[in-house]
């Protein structure tokens, strides 16, 4: 039974390596590259968040 055990960790940490072999990390250039865009993204939201939320507050002002 406990050989069973430590068979089964042996093989889970062999296949945890493995994996971790093909693991492929993005260049410098790409990464930033995809926090521009992320950066931009959020930008461009949060503008049309505060449009929005400007537009709700007169209408809600003019109800009340």
């Amino acid at each position: 039974m406990i050989k069973r055990i430590f068979q089964s960790g042996a093989d889970f940490f062999r296949d945890v390596k493995a994996e971790l072999l093909k693991v492929t990390y993005p260049s410098r250039a790409e990464t930033i590259g995809s926090t521009t865009i992320v950066i931009v993204f959020s930008i461009i939201v949060s503008v049309f968040l505060y449009g929005v939320d400007l537009v709700l507050v007169k209408l809600l002002r003019l109800i009340i």
